[in-house]
């Protein structure tokens, strides 16, 4: 049965305990130092008295959690085309969304939700850093139809005009079939063949982390410090490292593993009243769904291993309040193979991209890269050496192993440093092991920055920087001449363009 949403709507009366154990994890986060202090530092007397204390706590945390899902509310106004949500323990707010901003709605379910069997839809709008309407508990029907009129992208029909696609559950049953599933292997694949950054990262800090203990031990009297820098003459230490590394590397590996099946497992695709429904999750299930003119940037990844294996990575980046922001709530399509990415362009573009004219840096960006990376850092080392820390210069074999991996890093990274422009698309491609593709469309830029130091201008070179609401693209040292030529085109497709894209 189609819910009436004109008239205002509670969540689900087992909601209540979400509401209670939501409540619970709220203070618990803001008071765990006080009840830590507490069981420690009070005697057994007060230590008694806070026992005794919990019961009380815990109904007043259960009435806060029943007046919260008491006062929440929601309904759409339809004369005015809102979405209006009050909310509140004792003052209550009442906070109004026009439905036309609307750019992502997100139904999910963690496991508590999953146990007492209700949902969580998420309300965005572009600007701000937080959801601008969270409903905790709904059932699944509800969201659903709630999510479908929430982002209903269609135009209204006449009344006389009758079709059987305009029967909304017949409408539903075509839409929501997947026309894209992502295989529980290509997520492996995924798993393997990504994050090679963030495994380094963890790997650096936990030597840093090693290291820094080994110190204090030292300093405590627990490590011989005689007795370590013996068995590190021997080479004990460096082979033990050694097997360190391949095993922590072997753990990293897993891992990741293992949080890409349980983040994407089951991953779909879906078309649904002219948007696109993504839903996925192994524990904690998500539904998102997105128009496709709201889409501000896309970007397409792929590294040497996964386009041996025909999988790439995309990230969907909706209108938001700042690059941190775009980043954190890009929208992940992982393990797509070659047809499924062209699909999924296609519908959001209307037509594949196509790369056009392209503009390389100037090689000073090369030469700029390696001072900052390779000839800075070799200054510093040295100068620390040198002045107080000779012990560093038995280091040197790390110092060409450093010089040469930053160098083909940097050499990859200028080769695939490219823009591309046509008609209709602008296409960023970057990186060194993963190669990234950043697709805009001229239309949905905010504003241009080009700039130009005092000592380029005889070699006609600059940079330029693409300001959208999903983040920012930039390009650096490029024929200045022909930046300022595109820049002065987009600036006017900017201002002729009547396109919703917020």
């Amino acid at each position: 049965m189609k819910v009436d949403f004109s008239q205002p709507q509670r969540q689900s009366p087992i909601g209540v305990l979400i509401m209670f154990f939501d409540t619970i994890q709220q203070y618990g986060r803001a008071l765990w130092p006080l009840v830590v202090i507490g069981i420690f530092k009070f005697d057994a007397a007060n230590r008694l008295y806070i026992f005794l204390s919990i019961p009380l706590i815990f109904i007043v945390i259960g009435i806060i959690a029943y007046l919260k899902y008491l006062n929440f509310t929601f309904f759409l106004d339809n004369k005015n085309d809102e979405f209006v949500v009050t909310e509140g323990v004792f003052n209550k707010t009442r906070t109004t969304i026009q439905l036309q901003k609307i750019q992502q709605v997100n139904i999910k379910q963690s496991l508590l939700q999953r146990i007492i069997g209700v949902h969580a839809l998420d309300v965005d709008t572009a600007g701000t850093n937080d959801k601008e309407v969270s409903i905790k508990a709904v059932s699944h029907e509800l969201a659903l139809d709630l999510k479908s009129v929430l982002l209903n992208n269609i135009r209204k029909v006449s009344e006389n005009q009758t079709s059987e696609t305009e029967n909304p559950e017949i409408q539903a049953a075509i839409s929501e079939q997947p026309f894209i599933s992502i295989s529980f292997l290509s997520l492996l694949k995924v798993g393997i063949t990504s994050n090679y950054i963030r495994s380094l990262g963890l790997l650096l800090a936990f030597f840093v982390t090693t290291y820094d203990y080994a110190v204090r031990f030292s300093n405590h009297g627990i490590i011989d410090e005689d007795q370590f820098v013996n068995y590190f003459d021997k080479g004990f230490v460096m082979r033990f490292v050694g097997i360190l590394i391949v095993l922590l590397l072997a753990a990293i590996l897993i891992i990741n593993v293992f949080r890409t099946i349980i983040k994407f497992f089951n991953y779909q695709i879906a078309k649904q009243s002219g948007s696109l429904l993504l839903s996925f999750g192994l524990f904690a299930t998500k539904s998102t769904i997105i128009k496709p003119e709201k889409v501000q940037i896309i970007s397409v990844t792929q590294n040497y291993f996964q386009k041996k294996f025909d999988i790439l990575e995309l990230k969907i980046k909706q209108a938001t309040n700042g690059e941190k922001e775009a980043r954190k709530q890009a929208i992940e399509i992982p393990g797509c193979n070659k047809n499924e990415h062209i699909a999924i362009l296609k519908l959001l573009f209307g037509e594949m991209p196509e790369k056009g004219f392209m503009l390389k840096p100037n090689f000073r960006k090369l030469g700029f890269a390696v001072f900052l990376t390779i000839v800075v850092p070799l200054v510093v080392f040295y100068s620390v050496a040198l002045n107080g820390a000779p012990n560093l210069l038995e280091y040197h074999y790390g110092v060409a192993v450093y010089v040469v991996f930053m160098g083909i890093i940097q050499y990859f990274s200028f080769r695939n440093n490219r823009l591309f422009i046509n008609d209709r698309f602008i296409i960023k491609q970057s990186g060194a092991w993963d190669i990234s593709n950043e697709i805009i469309e001229p239309h949905r830029i905010q504003a241009i920055t080009t700039s130009q130091l005092f000592w380029h201008k005889s070699l006609n070179i600059g940079s330029i920087t693409l300001h959208t609401a999903g983040g920012n693209v930039g390009f650096q040292l490029g024929n200045f001449e022909k930046i300022r030529n595109y820049a002065n085109l987009w600036l006017y497709e900017m201002e002729t363009s009547d396109s919703n894209w917020m």
